[in-house]
């Protein structure tokens, strides 16, 4: 998959397409019913969605204009806003939904080409400009999944599972919480590390696989761990 913020906006479009019809199938107790997120029903998630998708313009206009604009006012507006509109019946979702995508599609059009090398405020920290478009794709993928309503990581695109999975083991690799492990794609002798390999089982099986269970959206049961033994305990991703 490629990095390109330009190009990843089909890859983001389509992924909108996805869970604006998978949101379109719900009624009002299906909003209401729990998701794979602790405390948060289908309606949190997708409020949720429809406010990170304008954290993300706030920072894509931080990054055209210069201004020091974070992603969202405070983490408590960010938590009242998703508590607000929760609630909301199905079309008052699917319509912000909608709005929200965009008005980020919008805010990618309006950027310049200089104004993606800008480093902007994200919520855990300074992030790079061109990295916005793959944040809010990996935000639409994931959290769709979290709706549990048939989309699963097996539904992910392949080329977004293995970027996936690259990231996160990027990041786990040095943490001090990080037990080892090899990571093996099924089908390839590819691996990814973390931590010291002498004393690592390798788990094997599909990247969207291995990237959901690393990311705590997947018990791992179809994983293969050799060898033989319990799975690893990765820690809290972000």
């Amino acid at each position: 998959m490629t990095m390109d913020p330009l190009l990843l906006t089909g890859e983001v479009d389509a992924a909108t397409d996805r869970l604006l019809r998978t949101a379109a199938t719900f009624d009002g107790p299906d909003l209401a019913a729990a998701s794979l997120l602790p405390a948060w029903s289908r309606g949190h998630v997708l409020a949720h969605l429809a406010r990170s998708a304008d954290g993300f313009v706030n920072l894509l206009t931080a990054a055209r204009t210069g201004e020091s604009i974070p992603m969202y006012a405070s983490a408590a507006a960010r938590d009242a806003d998703i508590r607000a509109g929760a609630s909301r019946p199905p079309e008052a979702h699917l319509d912000d939904l909608r709005r929200s995508a965009d008005r980020f599609a919008e805010a990618v059009a309006a950027m310049p080409v200089e104004a993606w090398t800008a480093t902007v405020q994200a919520r855990l920290g300074p992030w790079p400009a061109a990295m916005l478009v793959w944040g809010r794709l990996r935000e639409i993928e994931v959290h769709h999944v979290d709706l549990d309503a048939g989309y699963r990581p097996a539904d992910w695109p392949e080329g977004f599972g293995h970027r996936l999975l690259h990231e996160v083991a990027a990041s786990l690799n040095g943490r001090a919480d990080a037990p080892p492990m090899v990571l093996r794609f099924d089908g390839s002798r590819h691996e990814l590390v973390i931590g010291d390999r002498s004393a690592a089982p390798t788990l094997t099986g599909a990247a969207p696989e291995l990237a959901a269970w690393l990311i705590g959206r997947s018990p791992g049961t179809v994983l293969a761990v050799t060898p033989d033994g319990p799975l690893p305990q990765p820690p809290e991703w972000i």
